[in-house]
C-alpha cells in the first residue's frame, strides 16, 4: 500500500497552516505543534528538514519562526513529501537508485509499475500547497442521535 509517513502528514499540515497565515507573518514550531496536537520535538525536526530543502525560511528571535520560502502555488505536495520521506517508490526497484532484485531480468511488471510511479509523482507534483490551503477546514464530527423506540 502506498502511504505517507506521519512526518510527511505533519509537514503538509504545517505547510498548509503557514500558507493560510502567509500575510500575518511567521509561526513557531511550538505554535504549530500545539494547534495540531503534534509533539514539539517532532514538529521542530520536520520544519528544520523543510528549511534544509529550501521549502521554508526560518528566522531567529522574538519575532522569529517559520514561513514559506516561496509562494504556496510554487510548492507542490511532491516537493514536501520528497523533502521528508525521500523519493516516492512503488516497489523496491522503482527508485532512481536502480536497485535490482533477483527477479529483475524476469520481472514483467517492473516497467508498468515504473509508469504508475511516474503518474503518482505527476499528480503529486500538480497539487500545490495553495490548493491544500483552499480547502475548507474539516468540520467537527457531530454526535450521532440515539433513538429509543421508533423514530417519528
Amino acid at each position: 500500500m502506498l502511504r505517507l509517513s506521519k512526518k510527511a502528514d505533519y509537514a503538509l499540515m504545517a505547510m498548509k497552516h503557514l500558507a493560510l497565515r502567509e500575510d500575518r507573518g511567521s509561526s513557531s514550531a511550538r505554535e504549530i505543534a500545539a494547534l495540531y496536537d503534534i509533539p514539539i520535538e517532532l514538529m521542530a525536526k520536520v520544519l528544520q528538514r523543510l528549511v534544509r530543502r529550501g521549502l521554508l525560511a526560518s528566522q531567529q528571535g522574538t519575532r522569529g519562526g517559520y514561513q514559506l520560502a516561496r509562494g504556496p502555488a510554487q510548492i507542490s505536495v511532491a516537493d514536501v513529501i520528497q523533502a521528508i520521506d525521500g523519493p516516492v517508490a512503488v516497489t523496491a526497484c522503482s527508485t532512481d537508485e536502480g536497485q535490482q532484485c533477483e527477479q529483475f531480468s524476469k520481472c514483467n511488471v517492473r516497467d508498468p509499475l515504473w509508469r504508475v510511479r511516474e503518474r503518482i509523482l505527476a499528480a503529486l507534483g500538480e497539487c500545490t500547497i495553495a490548493e491544500l490551503a483552499a480547502d475548507p477546514p474539516p468540520r467537527p464530527l457531530a454526535k450521532a442521535a440515539v433513538f429509543v423506540g421508533r423514530p417519528f
